[in-house]
């Protein structure tokens, strides 16, 4: 349990449209299946669908949140989810 507190989350953000507004809040969040940190697997999110055209998009983020961190631990790296989110303007 210790191990899991002093792990750190990843997090990858790719603003489109300049810098994220003050407190973004996500239009689509989505928890993403990987095994074995992902190695060779891709899963997509099609962000213009999502904002109701490519003009409205924000911002999309990878997340690997703790929860997912912990998942990943207890299955030995065998599961290792991530959450996807896009941010709408």
């Amino acid at each position: 349990m210790a191990a899991a507190l002093m792990t750190g989350c990843a997090n990858q953000r790719f603003n489109v449209a300049g810098e994220l507004s003050a407190t973004p809040s996500a239009k689509s969040e989505d928890s993403q299946t990987f095994f074995v940190s992902g190695i060779g697997q891709k899963q997509t999110v099609n962000a213009s669908q999502v904002c109701g055209g490519a003009a409205k998009v924000e911002g999309v983020a990878v997340e690997q949140s703790a929860t997912d961190v912990l998942f990943g631990m207890i299955t030995l790296g065998i599961y290792t989810p991530r959450t996807a989110r896009v941010y709408c303007k």
